[in-house]
């Protein structure tokens, strides 16, 4: 497990967008690891076996940020919550950095946390683990600003009028740095407010193709370090390679599509 870091690590645990499951890929999540703190971006399923297994410190979990309410990016907030209070209470370091800790879960409805008490509550409708959970409703601006990280959301379109879910993407600026994660968007267009200077845009293809969102990435004159494909539609799941190729034939070495696992550094 991470402890004090310098600099802020990002954790891929999950790559695939919301299909029928496909070989090495979980649905949406990412950690962030800064601080001796973490931070969740969305929680497809099996996000909290991923990170512990994987060596993500859920110890040090401070906040979790939910792009919107669709499955495959909340489906594994159950059992993240569930598994927080497991080693709470079964491990000796669980013990000693949970209990006490108030993890605060960015939430842009509440249906989906009314869904969470039915399963991790117990009869009198409480979650009795040895720290609490706090709910945040949020909006458009700064959701969050502590200890060096500070989360602006801003909404997107998505699925339009088709889908009554509110859905956002998030700007994340860690110390001097920054990057973007799209959640899921109807063009990456609507991201363009909050790119400006980042190291990385995470962005989702589940909807898109690839080599289109190069091309506007490449024409949008924005200051964009990396551009890191995650949330994979059919066009990535079924050729990777080509689509690889055609997007590195437009930014190069700039964009890389992002496995189960992978590990970024700002």
């Amino acid at each position: 497990s991470s402890t004090m870091n310098e600099h802020a690590v990002l954790t891929v645990l999950g790559s695939c967008s919301g299909t029928e499951p496909m070989p090495g890929r979980h649905h949406t999540s990412i950690a962030m690891e800064y601080g001796g703190r973490t931070y969740w971006f969305d929680a497809g399923e099996n996000c909290a076996h991923a990170g512990y297994t994987g060596g993500v410190d859920l110890f040090g979990t401070e906040a979790i940020f939910i792009s919107h309410a669709h499955m495959d990016h909340v489906g594994g907030l159950p059992h993240l919550l569930w598994t927080f209070q497991k080693i709470a209470r079964a491990t000796e370091e669980g013990k000693r950095r949970l209990t006490g800790r108030n993890i605060e879960i960015f939430l842009p409805e509440m249906r989906p946390w009314k869904g969470l008490m039915t399963f991790i509550a117990d009869d009198a409708g409480e979650y009795r683990g040895p720290f609490t959970l706090t709910p945040r409703l949020f909006d458009d601006g700064v959701i969050f600003d502590r200890d060096g990280v500070r989360v602006t959301a801003l909404h997107n379109d998505h699925l339009g009028a088709m889908d009554p879910h509110t859905s956002f993407s998030f700007r994340v600026d860690v110390g001097a740095k920054a990057f973007v994660f799209s959640g899921d968007v109807k063009h990456v267009s609507e991201l363009a407010p909050l790119l400006d200077g980042v190291e990385l845009l995470l962005m989702e293809t589940g909807h898109h193709a690839p080599e289109e969102v190069c091309a506007w990435v490449k024409e949008s004159g924005k200051q964009i370090g990396k551009l890191v494909f995650v949330h994979h539609g059919r066009r990535i799941l079924y050729d990777y390679a080509g689509e690889l190729e055609k997007a590195q034939h437009i930014l190069g070495e700039r964009v890389l599509i992002a496995n189960d696992g992978t590990r970024l550094e700002l």
